[in-house]
């Protein structure tokens, strides 16, 4: 009978199976104490966690940790200790070349407010006549006066016959060659009836009545209102006409009730007209009205503006210019300034090149330049141009650690050098993955989901969605390229 040959059992089993025995305690052992000392790091040292947020929106925050709704990726805890240098922004040189970043330098100068207001040319109220009839009588002759004639001072208007001034003019020259107080009296009673020294003078020069009266233009000026004709009947004291003076004139212009500080009585203005494009008036604040238009909100201001000539006539428009008192302040380009409607913001340089956000306050406007009034020092730099595309990388922080080298070399990484980690793929398209990967040390990643190109066609071939792989990838013209991956068999 055969034997069945008996198999030989190595010494060595025992050994192995012993070692192994004793590796795996060892193991549990090391893994007990490291959790049991991380459980108490973490309760010994509590941070306080003022909010999650989503590292790709950086400025909506959430008051719990779990899933960003936005890129699927977990959120990350901001801690009460974490420095406010973190919110800066470090952007490579040449990369803040290609964003069209200017820089500019807050500066000290002389800073004047200044406003263009809109008004019309009237006349001057404070320079108007009127012209009134000093006894009741008959209109004999209008010398062909009508409204919007020109005259001069002393310019004839209308002859008037009064009869009533004949019969004292004739007993005065009886009585005058009598002399004595009767005659001064009669004399009397002529500048009583209304008759002017002139009238009175001419009597006694030529020695006979003058019924018939001349009304004169007491000023120079325009005709604006003529309230007699011939063959008339007047009474003492009815109005003849209005004569309005040409020079100065008025500019009525209205300014918002945000620059009522710069109306002052007294204020040099510089006035242009469409009507002499390339010409300008020079004139000062006469008054500024008391109250301001219930419908518009407007300040109206009374400019003289001298008119010699009578170029200026009422009713054409004319812009004013008013300028403020130049003061010194601190000033900034205003492109420079990110208006949100609630704050203003500028982007300011730091002293390790990187770029933070500040809030400031603005004062007055002069052409491109504005009064910084307070959160920025003289000599400070801020983004001029450019600060709306900074701005965007901000709120993309994890696109910032791609765009520079932050916070030297190895730490953030360096653009087309490698980083590893592992992750889980969630779907192919071609070459591209889009994995589920760990954080990212050297470029400060946390966990998130995100698109990945094969570098090269074969890496993909034995890769299937839900496998777990460990990666190596690199930066290239804006994608994220892999160089180097392998399943792993394990979740990460």
């Amino acid at each position: 009978m055969t034997s069945l040959p008996k198999w030989r059992v190595p010494k060595v089993t025992p050994m192995i199976v012993v070692g192994a025995v004793a590796l795996g305690v060892v193991g549990a052992g090391g893994y007990w104490l490291g959790a049991n000392r991380s459980n108490g790091a973490a309760q010994g040292g509590q941070r306080q966690v003022l909010y999650w947020y989503d590292p790709m929106r950086p400025d909506v925050h959430f008051n719990r940790p779990g899933r960003s709704p936005f890129m699927a990726m977990d959120l990350v805890p901001r801690y009460a200790d974490e420095g406010q240098g973190e919110a800066g922004v470090r952007i490579d040189p040449g990369v803040a070349q290609n964003l069209g970043v200017r820089l500019a330098t807050v500066e000290r100068s002389t800073i004047a407010r200044s406003v263009l207001a809109a008004g019309v040319i009237t006349f001057n109220e404070r320079n108007i006549a009127i012209v009134q009839a000093r006894a009741g009588g008959f209109v004999e002759r209008t010398h062909g006066r009508a409204v919007g004639d020109v005259v001069d001072a002393g310019a004839p208007i209308v002859d008037i016959r009064v009869p009533e001034w004949a019969a004292a003019q004739a007993e005065y020259l009886a009585l005058r060659s009598a002399g004595g107080d009767l005659a001064q009296a009669a004399r009397r009673r002529l500048a009583m009836l209304g008759m002017p020294s002139s009238l009175i003078e001419r009597v006694e020069r030529e020695g006979t009545p003058r019924p018939v009266f001349t009304v004169v233009a007491p000023i120079s000026g325009a005709i604006t209102a003529l309230d007699i004709r011939q063959g008339m009947t007047v009474m003492p004291g009815a109005p003849i006409a209005t004569i309005n003076g040409l020079s100065p004139v008025w500019l009525v212009a209205s300014l918002p009730q945000a620059d009522a500080a710069l109306a002052r009585h007294g204020a040099s203005v510089i006035a242009t007209l469409p009507a002499y494009a390339g010409e300008t008036f020079s004139g000062r604040i006469e008054s500024v009205l008391p109250s301001a238009n219930a419908a518009t909100r407007s300040i109206e201001v009374r400019i003289a503006l001298a008119n010699p000539q009578g170029r200026l006539r009422p009713g054409m428009t004319a812009e004013a210019l008013l300028n403020e008192q130049a003061q010194p302040a601190l000033v900034i380009p205003s492109e420079a300034v990110i208006r949100t409607g609630t704050r203003s913001i500028v982007i300011v340089v730091q002293d390790d090149a990187s770029y933070a956000p500040v809030e400031v306050g603005l004062g007055r406007q002069q052409g491109d330049q504005i009064e910084i009034s307070t959160g920025l020092t003289e000599g400070q730099r801020v983004v001029a141009s450019g600060q709306f595309l900074i701005d965007s990388e901000a709120n993309l922080s994890g696109v910032v650690a791609r765009l520079n080298a932050s916070r030297g070399g190895e730490e953030a990484g360096t653009v087309g050098s490698l980083h590893e980690t592992t992750g889980r793929i969630t779907a192919i398209n071609g070459q591209v993955l889009t994995i589920a990967h760990g954080p990212v040390a050297s470029l400060n990643w946390p966990s998130m989901t995100m698109n990945f190109r094969l570098a090269r066609p074969e890496l993909g071939r034995a890769l299937a969605v839900g496998n777990s792989v460990a990666f190596r990838f690199r930066e290239s013209d804006g994608a994220y390229v892999i160089e180097d991956i392998r399943p792993t068999g394990r979740t990460p």
